[in-house]
């Protein structure tokens, strides 16, 4: 899972100061004391196990669908950490500024999918080519998210983990008392084909739903749910930048100015504590979710919304997430860490993550095994997620990537909508505020 839109960005050189300063504070590689292998030490425990450490953002499922724990007793010799940061807009400039230094990384490093084209582009040199790596074979993955992370001259830097197919996720006690339907199919039909009909039904919702809840979470989400439909979005397909112009940026920004101008958000910012704990006390009826959302919306709604949350089609096909993982060569470990990441991502782990913590494979042959194919989700009303997003998938345009995707739409969802929904801006203001934001981390970097 993770994020990229999924979560925001601010100024790319700020964070990158403040990330240098707190690796300083933390403990650089040569520097830590940590007897369990810490960044920096032999890499190796008290009880001489290889140590990998893997670094993450957000709720990446490793953990929770026990890989770890299998990959370990298959390994006895190997003890994994993982070094979790909540949010991408923190951890990727930390991550640039650790390849810039050669220090401080841990051996796999996760990257988000609006990151990839600049670490593929950019920081190449500093992972190891994983095409051949022992365990690997490119004819697993779909082709394009196997070029996301490979090179022009066919080095791939990293392995694709999940994708994100998007569908909806729906309060179903909420759609009740809002006098709209509750039956995944009948709900998909209600936006089928158009997300102006997400609007208009969202215009229902408000005039009879439950007082102090809203329609959607946010405008942002529902920006990047939008726009992520459309192959073209900040970049065209020969590189250049087209996101004052470009017609799927102008639709998405339309949709989410409507649902801010017409009182259907919560107004809330996705990844914040609020967002979250709106989740616990069911403040909002809809959200955008690709199949890492389900994950998310389970810890975050915790035991008292299993069943109450469902989840059906999106309006239309559209990809929101995924990520990769890579191996730097500045790590101590390299070839168990290749083994590994190898191992994580093979189509039999792949389904594996998804039954556990619904992050949807990146690898066709995974679509078969049962774990996939027969998959329902019980906390969702025993949704049939497996079908759901593979039938998403199919339609997923191929996304023209750029190397500033992630700082552009953080600067639409969190600049300029946020403006507009929190701050009262006019949506010509919140326009003009994000084209400012993004023409100084283009010009910046």
């Amino acid at each position: 899972m993770r994020t990229s839109t999924r979560t925001p960005h601010r100024a790319v050189v700020v964070a990158a100061v403040v990330a240098l300063g707190a690796g300083l504070l933390g403990g650089c590689a040569e520097d830590s004391d940590d007897p369990d292998g810490g960044p920096g030490n032999s890499g190796t425990d008290a009880g001489g196990r290889t140590t990998i450490e893997i670094g993450t953002f957000g709720v990446f499922g490793y953990k929770q669908a026990g890989l770890y724990d299998e990959y370990m007793k298959l390994h006895p010799e190997i003890l994994i950490k993982e070094d979790v940061t909540e949010r991408v807009d923190t951890y990727y400039p930390e991550l640039l500024t650790h390849l810039a230094a050669n220090s401080g990384l841990q051996d796999i490093q996760a990257i988000e999918v609006g990151n990839i084209n600049e670490i593929a582009t950019t920081q190449a040199d500093k992972f190891e080519d994983l095409s051949k790596a022992p365990g690997v074979d490119k004819s697993n993955w779909l082709d394009w998210k196997w070029a996301q992370g490979t090179t022009k001259d066919g080095r791939t830097v990293a392995l694709g983990t999940d994708i994100g197919p998007m569908g909806m996720c729906y309060r179903k006690d909420l759609f009740e008392k809002a006098g709209l339907p509750t039956d995944r199919e009948a709900v998909g039909r209600l936006w089928a084909g158009d997300w102006q009909k997400y609007v208009e039904a969202g215009k229902r919702y408000k005039a009879k739903g439950p007082k102090g809840t809203a329609f959607t979470d946010s405008a942002a989400g529902l920006f990047a749910a939008v726009n992520n439909g459309y192959a073209e979005r900040f970049y065209d397909a020969d590189g250049e930048l087209i996101y004052k112009d470009s017609p799927a940026v102008k639709t998405a920004w339309d949709v989410a100015m409507q649902a801010v101008e017409g009182g259907l958000t919560a107004k809330l910012k996705q990844f914040d504590k609020a967002w979250d704990q709106a989740y616990a006390n069911g403040t909002f009826a809809t959200v955008s979710c690709p199949p890492w959302m389900l994950g998310y919306i389970k810890e975050k709604a915790g035991a008292a919304g299993e069943d109450k949350w469902d989840v059906a089609a999106a309006p239309k096909p559209a990809n929101w997430g995924g990520s990769f993982i890579g191996v730097p060569k500045a790590g101590r470990n390299k070839a168990e860490a290749v083994k590994l990441a190898a191992w994580l991502t093979a189509p039999e782990q792949q389904a594996k993550l998804f039954d556990k913590q619904a992050s949807f494979p990146s690898t066709p042959p995974a679509y078969e095994l049962d774990a996939v194919s027969g998959a329902r989700n019980p906390y969702f009303g025993d949704a049939p997620t497996g079908r759901l997003f593979a039938e998403a998938a199919k339609g997923i345009p191929t996304l023209v990537l750029g190397p500033k995707d992630q700082q552009i739409g953080t600067a639409f969802g969190d600049v300029g909508i946020l403006q507009v929904e929190q701050q009262g801006k006019s949506p010509e203001q919140g326009w003009e505020a994000a084209l400012k934001e993004i023409d100084n981390a283009v010009d910046g970097g």
